[in-house]
């Protein structure tokens, strides 16, 4: 479907909302009272024609138009509809500039924050995170994203969305080599979970990368860290993760990197290892004197 119609429009839409925007901080206006009238028809024409960019997918121009909309409605002290067309700009500009996106994203957050509204910030620090992760490939600032959409979740007791973003951090920090700081996320990650019926399953994984991430700083934390998990959490020995830690450490301190290799081997034969575990794996077994193989 052609949709060049719907950017003349909007093109046109947007000349005449500038013009009543003119106009309305004109003397005339301002001395007949009509000012405000005009502010808030304008808001609405650039709204009208964000949308009609959005349909001719032009997202600059759509976001361009949100972002006017939103400085008229903080005119107006609308702030909640202020802050939903910074979310409204964010979006279209998503999918043209992220820099810019993130740019009214944080407005928005800004404006909820001061609301109170911490949960709604806390969902939009994780859309900066994604931007982050995916289009700029900036891996601290997702970080740092993540870690305040957790504090805001945090304070609002959403302690299942404080661990997701958490968890995210944690990985992270362990493919940046940051272990001791992904060490405490996964034990606090863990130890909130384990006594939780629906949940406790998923401790045992948390437990057992919190050991991976000992392992490669030093095998006798390692050791220490198991066998505190073991403690804190009975289930965990009974878990093939466990019994696996326990043959990587033998294997560790014999310097044996075929048994290492075939007991990661028998591991993922049943439950599959995913690229981050793989990934400290190789590490682990990189430490073992004269090992530069693989794990397979």
């Amino acid at each position: 479907m052609d949709n060049s119609g719907k950017e003349k429009e909007a093109i046109q839409l947007m000349a005449d909302a500038d013009k009543k925007v003119k106009s309305s901080g004109s003397f005339l206006g301002g001395m007949f009272g009509g000012g405000h009238h005009k502010v808030e028809e304008a808001c609405e024409m650039y709204c009208r024609a964000a949308n009609m960019f959005k349909m001719a997918k032009n997202w600059s121009g759509a976001g361009n138009a949100f972002c006017k909309a939103a400085r008229l409605h903080l005119q107006l002290q609308n702030k909640h509809d202020c802050a939903t067309s910074f979310i409204d700009a964010g979006n279209a500009y998503k999918k043209s500039d992220p820099n810019e996106a993130i740019k009214c994203l944080n407005a928005a957050i800004d404006i909820y924050t001061d609301m109170g509204r911490f949960t709604i910030a806390a969902k939009h620090h994780i859309s900066i995170a994604e931007i982050y992760e995916s289009e700029l490939v900036d891996i601290e600032k997702a970080i740092a994203h993540y870690e305040q959409a957790a504090d805001y979740y945090k304070g609002e007791e959403s302690n299942s969305s404080a661990n997701k973003c958490l968890l995210k951090v944690g990985a992270y920090c362990a493919q940046l080599e940051q272990y001791q700081k992904a060490i405490e996320i996964y034990e606090q990650v863990g130890a909130n979970t384990m006594d939780n019926p629906l949940l406790k399953y998923s401790a045992k994984e948390y437990f057992f990368k919190a050991a991976l991430c000992h392992f490669i700083v030093d095998e006798l934390n390692a050791k220490i860290a198991v066998e505190k998990y073991e403690e804190m959490f009975p289930a965990f020995s009974d878990s093939r993760e466990c019994k696996l830690l326990k043959k990587l450490l033998e294997a560790y301190e014999e310097q044996n990197s075929d048994a290492f290799t075939e007991a990661v081997k028998e591991f993922d034969s049943i439950s599959r290892l995913d690229q981050w575990h793989t990934t400290l794996l190789l590490r682990i077994k990189k430490t073992i004197q004269g090992d530069e193989g693989d794990l397979k």
